[in-house]
């Protein structure tokens, strides 16, 4: 199956932070494909600055995910359309950082990987989700 992280799912992992845990069997799962939207890359090493990491312990960790992932999915024309779409019927502001990994997500026909409240708000005939925060059954 293939699975696309949010920035959020990967945060959470690298923090080991709640949710973490289904991640790491995500990467331990060789029957599972994981990529990750380009855009994500930059959006975690915003966030790792802002937690207070340094630049370089930020390179390094971008680096190690960008190795453990199947693929870095580049956004093109397609992504960003689906993006617009996406963000005009979600009912709640969509950031556009998580509309095109969201759009990354249903154009590649993957499962979405998050623990965002503004994922959480996208309809769900629009993509499959997996959010960390919930319950499995």
């Amino acid at each position: 199956m293939l699975y696309v992280l949010d920035t959020s799912a990967i945060l959470a992992h690298y923090r080991q932070e709640a949710g973490w845990e289904p991640v790491q069997r995500l990467f331990d799962d060789t029957e599972s494909d994981l990529l990750a939207a380009s855009i994500t890359l930059t959006e975690l090493g915003r966030r790792l600055i802002e937690l207070g990491a340094c630049e370089q312990e930020t390179a390094q960790a971008i680096e190690s995910y960008e190795q453990l992932l199947s693929e870095v999915t580049a956004v093109d024309a397609r992504i960003a359309k689906a993006a617009f779409t996406i963000g005009c019927r979600t009912p709640h502001r969509l950031p556009l950082a998580d509309a095109l990994i969201a759009a990354t997500a249903q154009v590649r026909e993957g499962c979405l990987v998050h623990r965002d409240q503004h994922m959480r708000d996208i309809p769900h005939n629009f993509l499959q989700q997996l959010d960390l925060e919930l319950p499995r059954q």
